[in-house]
């Protein structure tokens, strides 16, 4: 089974598109074009199988999609990945949709050995809908660009509110900063007494589509409920807008999920992480 989208856009016409035609043109620029690929990453397809995964083995960022299904036989195909990346001894996520076929797909993975981590809400809606939001901050705080001097701090900052070992993901944002300054900023809410972070977040433009995509949203619980995580929003809202695109993608955790939504973003659909370790030789 292929993607067929029920509905296209007129891409040139100021419309405001539905939650079916944001999907449709989600599906189609970024999924089927591989465009949530890292720029570093090694880039192929197997059959109908979209594969994205760092040279380096050793290294985490291996990912898998199937936007297209899996065709007739769809466990003989999840087979095959698995045995792909267990001989390259490297941890791989195979990114599901609610969506995707076939309908039993989670099902289909679990019993290869792929191990479900937690659903989250993929959100698409206009960013300039985002950008009228504030970005003013109580006393004593301050919004401002991240650069990379602030790595040790934000990865902190991550590390408590997500626990040890998030900080490769911390360092790949950082990475990806460096080398793609014009796709990717982050922004953060720090102290203006100490500069102790307290919240960090990251806006992703991807190139060649209309979508920009917010990732990394973290606040300390001392300083959530305060409209940091909404000034953080209008502020990369305004800023991917200000770069020629129109709309944003989020994969929201039920803590982001309600506040997004009601800020005119809509749930088009979940997401799942599947993931498979590599086996010790």
């Amino acid at each position: 089974m292929r993607w067929t989208p029920s509905q296209g856009i007129r891409w040139n016409r100021p419309v405001t598109a539905t939650p079916e035609q944001l999907l449709a043109a989600f599906h189609e620029q970024v999924r089927l074009a591989d465009r949530d690929a890292e720029a570093a990453n090694v880039v192929d397809r197997d059959g109908l199988v979209h594969r994205s995964y760092p040279d380096d083995p050793a290294q985490q960022g291996a990912m898998i999609e199937s936007p297209e299904g899996l065709g007739e036989d769809p466990d003989t195909v999840i087979a095959a990945q698995r045995e792909f990346f267990a001989g390259r001894g490297q941890r791989v996520e195979w990114k599901s949709y609610s969506y995707d076929p076939p309908a039993d797909l989670a099902a289909r993975l679990a019993a290869a050995g792929f191990v479900g981590e937690g659903v989250e809400a993929l959100l698409l809606g206009e960013l300039a809908v985002l950008a009228r939001l504030p970005d003013a901050v109580p006393d004593g705080l301050r919004l401002r660009a991240t650069t990379a001097e602030d790595l040790a701090a934000v990865a902190t900052l991550q590390d408590e509110v997500w626990g040890p070992g998030s900080a490769w993901v911390t360092g790949k944002h950082f990475e990806e900063l460096a080398a793609e300054p014009e796709h990717m900023h982050g922004c953060l809410v720090e102290r203006v007494s100490d500069g102790v972070v307290v919240t960090a977040s990251w806006v992703r433009m991807t190139p060649g589509t209309d979508f920009c995509g917010f990732w990394g949203g973290a606040t300390l619980p001392g300083f959530r409920r305060q409209g940091l995580y909404r000034a953080a929003v209008g502020h990369r809202a305004r800023l991917a807008l200000a770069r020629g695109y129109r709309y944003l993608r989020v994969d929201a955790l039920p803590s982001s999920r309600p506040i997004l939504c009601a800020l005119g973003l809509h749930q088009v659909a979940t997401t799942t992480p599947f993931v498979l370790e590599p086996q010790p030789r």
